[in-house]
């Protein structure tokens, strides 16, 4: 079998990044009655492109299989809520956003962002493929479009509303398996003297903090900025600026506008690229070593729910998010070892992880069960959820997480500052 071949380059891909084995759908929540039939796994083989670096999942599942109709509620996290009314308030005042102003969100979720947008009175676009999201959006009042965005869907919403003076793409630009099209599709949309923002996990960060729980089916792409600035200029945009972000264990949130129109990148530019030089990134040897990394932290995993089961302690989990089933899933845990999980998503309640079959409740359940031991799935939240358990302490259960690095704390109450620093997966 021929090897698969890069979605920006069309290059062969013969050199492995990390390779997970196989694992299902990371948001495929299953119901009572589908515990007994079978369950289709998919191989979680990340590759890196020896030509032009971008690192890379094959399109094992196509994309309208996975967002058509999904689990995650952006509104449900109180932190990413914040992130964004913060990004708003920023960019409204950068640009000189007003009620002459047109913003489009692409994978707009439910309406976590543009509700802070319609707020100020400027007018606004969801564009969301997930017609289930897309309902909530509605009805908090944010025009929304149930379509996945390319080339042509941003030239026929362009036609129809104009072009926009911010397009923003928030962790959707490694959900998309043809990157090029799609980035076509954002350049359609956008304003020749308009701005295009995009948040996305950065690759060094990735690395540096073990995050491989990150990697699931439906993240087709992990990007460094040098990648990022490759892709954007398939379709005449330019980086003119980028912030690094606490999210997702580390972001990058780059600005771009038309090349045409793009002034000297700003000296954020050049660090940003300077440190991936520095750490490997722009060669492909620079890649390797990151599977011991994962082992590592696999291994210390499964030694502590080994160590809990001999010594009777029990385990529960808080939150179940993507991470968290690649997680559990590349570690071969199963409800023996973690009994049950909690969500605030109501969706999930009564539903079952894909591969491990664990059972998720309201939340209310941790107080019910008083287990020992609280495991943070979301680990990039741990300040808001620590929070959040605080209640767990009266009956001396510890919090636990795995990423980066195995650590059991007690649950304690953040400041403020801490809490707004960390943001949803």
């Amino acid at each position: 079998m021929s090897a698969p071949r890069c979605r920006l380059c069309s290059a062969e891909l013969t050199h492995t990044f990390v390779d997970l084995g196989m694992s299902p759908p990371c948001e495929t929540f299953l119901t009572a009655d589908e515990l007994d039939a079978g369950e289709t796994f998919y191989p979680l083989h990340v590759r890196v492109c020896a030509e032009c670096l971008l690192v890379q999942l094959p399109a094992y599942i196509p994309p309208d299989e996975i967002f058509s109709h999904y689990a995650y509620f952006s509104s449900y996290s109180d932190s990413w809520v914040r992130h964004a009314g913060a990004f708003v308030a920023t960019a409204a005042e950068r640009l000189g956003l007003d009620a002459d102003s047109f913003v489009v969100e692409v994978a707009s979720n439910d309406g976590y962002l543009l509700r802070h947008v319609a707020e100020r009175g400027v007018r606004c676009l969801g564009i969301e493929p997930a017609a289930n999201v897309a309902e909530a959006a509605v009805a908090a009042g944010v025009p929304t479009e149930v379509t996945f965005l390319g080339r042509a869907t941003g030239a026929d919403v362009a036609a129809r509303h104009g072009r926009a003076d911010l397009v923003v793409a928030n962790n959707v630009f490694a959900h998309v398996p043809d990157i090029v099209d799609f980035t076509a599709g954002l350049r359609e949309l956008l304003a020749d003297d308009g701005t295009l923002t995009i948040e996305i996990p950065h690759l060094l960060r990735l690395i540096e903090g073990r995050a491989y729980d990150t990697i699931y089916h439906e993240h087709y792409s992990y990007v460094s900025l040098l990648t990022t600035q490759r892709v954007l200029a398939t379709a005449g945009l330019t980086v003119v600026d980028v912030e690094e972000l606490p999210s997702h264990g580390g972001s990058l949130r780059t600005w771009s506008t038309p090349t045409e129109h793009a002034g000297e990148p700003s000296a954020a530019v050049a660090k940003v690229l300077a440190d991936e030089e520095a750490a490997g990134l722009h060669t492909l040897e620079g890649h390797a070593g990151f599977a011991a990394e994962v082992a590592r932290v696999r291994d210390h995993l499964v030694s502590f729910l080994v160590d809990c089961s001999r010594r009777g302690r029990s385990v529960a989990a808080y939150g179940a998010p993507g991470k968290g089933n690649t997680l559990l899933n590349h570690a071969g845990v199963k409800r023996d070892q973690i009994s049950f999980a909690v969500d605030r998503n109501p969706f999930k309640h009564g539903r079952f992880l894909p591969g491990t079959h664990i059972p998720v409740h309201d939340v209310d359940r941790l107080a019910a069960e008083r287990p020992d031991y609280v495991v943070v799935m979301p680990w990039n939240l741990r300040a808001e959820i620590s929070a959040q358990l605080s209640y767990v302490a009266d009956w001396g259960g510890q919090l636990v997480v795995f990423v980066p690095d195995l650590e059991i704390f007690p649950p304690t109450v953040p400041d403020r500052a801490a809490a707004d620093g960390e943001v949803a997966p």
